[in-house]
């Protein structure tokens, strides 16, 4: 597997989302997730690994995590997955938040939907999808147990979790998918979250052990 981090910004913000390429080595096959921003950026990396695209996903609907997708997929093609419970908010401004971070986005369709433990498949790499309400009402993760890592979107973040103040939004959602459906993963599971750096599953979990202590 190849994994790139390319590193995406919404100017007028100064917001900067990290958008993840995965490749698998064997069939080229590739996906890109949460292309927020800067398709440029995202297609030269693209095209750097000479990989096709087979799927966009979106870890939620947030417009600073789908920006780029109607360039993105005119330009290099690939199915647009994300979850059902999210897929309304890639037309509605009141959900994805377009008019905060001041950009257009085109009305878009998905082209599947997920649910909870759906399997997606890259090459030979498999992925389980997980449902993590909380940041968004169709927040997803995803593992990949062959090499021990998760894209976490806003749901979980090194030291700290995603916002739950904005449209569909539950703080009790997001404890509850942190503690019982991320933290239930081996402690050496990488993290890689939707801003910020990577972190360990071991060294989230002591916070959240914590907070359970305060019945939050």
């Amino acid at each position: 597997m190849i994994l790139k981090t390319v590193k995406v910004k919404i100017e007028n913000k100064n917001l900067i989302t990290n958008c993840y390429i995965i490749m698998d080595e064997k069939t080229k096959e590739a996906m890109v997730i949460d292309p927020g921003a800067e398709c440029d950026k995202i297609i030269d990396m693209l095209d750097m690994l000479e990989c096709n695209v087979k799927y966009i996903l979106l870890t939620h609907c947030h417009a600073d995590h789908i920006g780029a997708i109607s360039e993105l997929k005119e330009r290099k093609g690939g199915k647009i997955l994300i979850s059902r419970q999210d897929s309304i908010g890639l037309y509605k401004e009141d959900i994805n938040l377009a008019y905060y971070v001041e950009i257009n986005i085109p009305e878009l369709e998905a082209d599947s939907r997920l649910d909870d433990e759906d399997i997606i498949h890259i090459g030979d790499l498999e992925f389980k999808v997980i449902l993590t309400p909380g940041h968004t009402k169709g927040g997803i993760c995803l593992y990949n147990k062959e090499h021990s890592l998760m894209f976490t979107g806003d749901t979980i973040f090194a030291g700290t979790w995603g916002r739950t103040d904005l449209p569909t939004g539950s703080l009790e959602e997001i404890m509850d998918s942190i503690v019982n459906k991320i933290l239930k993963y081996p402690d050496d599971t990488i993290l890689y979250p939707g801003h910020g750096r990577s972190t360990l599953i071991g060294d989230e979990k002591p916070i959240y052990l914590e907070l359970r202590k305060k019945e939050f």
